[in-house]
């Protein structure tokens, strides 16, 4: 059987090993100059490569369409990723929130294993080569057609990836194969990015970093997510894990209005808050109220947590009513910001949207349109939160892929 693989990242690379594996004639076309590219900038450069969680924590970190991943992440699980890159030759480790990583920090180990295991095995790799269009006769695949050549194959599996960080050769190529025979892509929306914030308040705050606050989203005024962490401000509003994770949940909220609260002192109450703030005005009594928050707030916040309270930043402190203390305990506690949209496709991480699942079988990945043509890793419409679970997905969509005689 002869098989023929688009795209040369984690998805296609796994999906190459495995056909290869079974013994099939194995041709993967790569339009960059080499693999992996998409990879060598994930994590940072260290690439996450995993989650070492079970497959329930898993489906419950997946945003869109996890029930579509039951299968394949039961058939090839975080534990068989780690197992399978640990027989390849490579170390791992695993850090906070269980991510994995190359014990080197380094993403092209990961990319240098799965090559050599390409090579090993004899996977006929095309380099600087672009797929320009399927081939098929009415419901079966056929082959396909590049810049340089026209294959005939029984079987074809696009893993082009999505939209986001274009330059790494994601150019949405996958979308319009399957679209050009008869697949529905959804909506594309880029995720896991920053985000753009309305208004002038936050530019002060640029450079900024949270540790330790709770950041809540809100929908049309209903709370869609609350998380502890660590965020920043930037130039165009906030970033950071907690505000990447809020980002793939509202990447297809559309025109709805979303608001941002950020609770500075999470860990106290609004008593212990009150006391706090108390202790505080009692050593600073003589002082005017703009140089009583040193000692409770970073420097740079101050500013624009004064704004915000109502109260004169030249008031003295042993006048400050209990009205306007509970002013700015509320500011304190809830720090609001309106959201202007979601950062482009070219900072964000990964693609939400893609190929619809209603029309993939979910054990095998194959079309159920066109019989020997399957799709994998971020064509599909299925993403999820930070922590090595999207690089997952790859991974168990590209082995199912695979596997299949």
């Amino acid at each position: 059987m002869k098989v023929i693989v688009i795209g040369g990242g984690a998805s296609g690379m796994i999906s190459a090993i495995m056909q290869k594996t079974l013994g099939h004639e194995v041709v993967l076309i790569e339009k960059n100059e080499k693999l992996g590219k998409k990879l060598y900038i994930t994590g940072k450069g260290r690439c996450n490569l995993t989650n070492d969680c079970d497959v329930q924590e898993f489906l419950q970190n997946v945003v869109s369409n996890s029930k579509f991943m039951l299968s394949s992440i039961n058939a090839f699980t975080p534990s068989d990723t780690m197992a399978f890159f640990e027989d390849l030759g490579l170390e791992l480790k695993t850090e906070r929130g269980n991510r994995v990583f190359p014990l080197s920090d380094k993403s092209s180990d990961v990319i240098k294993v799965l090559q050599n295991r390409l090579s090993t095995l004899g996977v006929d790799v095309r380099f600087n080569e672009t797929a320009l269009s399927l081939k098929v006769d009415g419901d079966r695949i056929l082959g396909i057609i590049t810049d340089k050549s026209e294959y005939f194959a029984d079987k074809v599996i696009v893993a082009t990836g999505g939209i986001t960080y274009p330059s790494t050769g994601s150019t949405g190529d996958g979308f319009n194969f399957a679209k050009s025979v008869g697949h529905t892509v959804t909506k594309l929306y880029p995720s896991l990015c920053g985000v753009n914030l309305k208004g002038e308040d936050y530019k002060a705050l640029q450079g900024l970093t949270l540790k330790n606050v709770r950041l809540s989203c809100k929908v049309n005024g209903k709370e869609i997510h609350n998380e502890m962490g660590e965020m920043l401000f930037t130039h165009y509003g906030i970033s950071g894990p907690l505000v990447l994770t809020t980002s793939a949940l509202i990447a297809r909220q559309g025109d709805s209005k979303i608001t941002f609260s950020i609770d500075l002192k999470p860990a106290l109450s609004d008593k212990q808050l009150d006391d706090r703030i108390l202790r505080d005005f009692a050593l600073n009594k003589n002082k005017e109220f703009k140089n009583s928050l040193d000692a409770l707030l970073p420097k740079a916040l101050i500013p624009l947590v004064i704004k915000r309270s109502g109260i004169p930043e030249y008031k003295k402190i042993s006048v400050i009513t209990s009205k306007e203390r509970e002013n700015l305990l509320n500011v304190i506690k809830n720090l609001n910001f309106e959201f202007n949209g979601l950062r482009g496709v070219n900072e964000s991480v990964i693609t939400s949207g893609g190929v619809s699942v209603k029309e993939i079988n979910p054990k095998t990945m194959e079309s159920k349109i066109i019989k020997g043509l399957y799709f994998v890793g971020e064509v599909l419409d299925v993403d999820a939160f930070t922590g090595g679970f999207n690089l997952q997905i790859a991974f168990s969509t590209g082995y199912s892929a695979g596997t299949q005689e």
